[in-house]
């Protein structure tokens, strides 16, 4: 093989192997490009997604907010039962006091 030859056969080998590169390069562009279509979808859903989030923080506001009132209510009814059963308390020691006085004085009598 003569020097002419081998220039020939490098440079034939040489546009082959970048024939085959361009064309796995434009098949692999073609499989992995993102069409329109794809695009406006990510789009939407990435919206949906944004209103579901604010939709959730909302919510999760809202049932701090319930939570706070119900808590404040407990409390208060607490604090009411609390102060019934005091009421109540002295109301049982005051019947006793009174009872006890009746029959104080119904032993005097006779």
């Amino acid at each position: 093989m003569n020097r002419t030859e081998f220039v020939i056969i490098t440079a034939i080998i040489l546009f082959v192997a970048f024939a085959t590169g361009w064309f796995a390069s434009w098949l692999l562009s073609k499989f992995t490009r993102v069409s329109k279509s794809d695009l406006s979808d990510f789009e939407r859903m990435t919206q949906e997604l944004h209103e579901a989030e604010e939709t959730r923080d909302q919510a999760i506001k809202h049932l701090q907010k319930r939570e706070a009132e119900l808590t404040s209510k407990l409390t208060q009814t607490e604090a009411e039962l609390n102060a019934t059963m005091s009421g109540l308390h002295e109301a049982r020691l005051e019947t006793e006091e009174l009872r006890s006085l009746v029959s104080q004085s119904g032993e005097v009598k006779t």
